[in-house]
């Protein structure tokens, strides 16, 4: 069984609230490393792309596991790469790694200084390449921080990733890719997208609430949460758990 443990939307901003929650879903993620193969965490790192709320990153994001990581909406890319990554650029945050057998496409769907989303042209072109170079029989997951599609939550359906169905289109060229993984939407949720699964990671920083569970965006009351995926044979399970803090 392939697992990954899948976290969203840390929001570093130097506070001590933030900064419980993202450690205690690390920690929880990384005491039971033994059962996990990688580390997923899908974009908005830090709160408002700031220096210092990259350090601080860079020094808490710790795991034994593989870990994959992309950026959001609330990110900036020279930020990200320069103190996560340490190399300068404003390039998308792209990356693919083999991981015991399973190829991740960890993308970056944001739109400088804006808070939808977007895979430009030239990062599925290298999706695709990268497929190819796998092979057929290889299982492909991707991330990205951005739904690509409508999760009846008003507000973030109105900034959610757009030009989907070039997206689409990779599936019926790589019918390998098994699913989709993302975060931005504070909100744990499953859907289909392409005819794969579409899991959405639930927020660590906060829970957005749903239109029927009040007029409060946040659901204040919600603890931090993470997500993990079990890929058998070609079938995505994904359970989820919430973290005390």
């Amino acid at each position: 069984m392939f697992v990954v443990a899948h976290i969203s939307d840390l929001h570093f901003n130097g506070t001590r609230f933030n900064r419980a929650r993202i450690e205690s879903a690390l920690n929880y993620v990384n005491a039971r490393a033994d059962g996990i193969n990688a580390l997923l965490i899908t974009g908005d790192i830090a709160d408002e792309g700031s220096p210092s709320e990259y350090r601080e990153a860079h020094r808490v994001i710790d795991s034994p596991l593989p870990t994959l990581i992309t950026v959001g909406n609330h990110d900036t890319r020279e930020g990200f790469r320069e103190f996560v990554l340490g190399e300068p650029g404003s390039a998308p945050v792209n990356s693919a790694r083999l991981i015991d057998g399973v190829l991740f496409l960890v993308v970056d769907s944001s739109i400088p200084g804006r808070n939808d989303g977007f895979i430009d042209d030239d990062t599925l072109t290298w999706m695709s390449a990268q497929i190819t170079a796998a092979g057929p029989d290889t299982r492909v997951l991707v991330a990205f921080h951005h739904p690509p599609v409508v999760i009846q939550m008003t507000f973030m359906d109105t900034i959610r990733q757009t030009g989907e169905e070039r997206l689409a289109e990779l599936v019926d060229q790589h019918p390998n890719i098994v699913g989709f993984l993302c975060g931005h939407a504070h909100s744990a949720c499953v859907t289909r997208f392409a005819g794969r699964p579409l899991c959405v990671a639930p927020g660590v920083a906060s829970t957005l609430n749903l239109p029927f569970e009040g007029q409060d965006i946040v659901n204040r009351g919600q603890p931090p949460g993470v997500a993990f995926h079990m890929l058998d044979g070609d079938r995505l399970i994904t359970h989820f758990r919430s973290v005390m803090f």
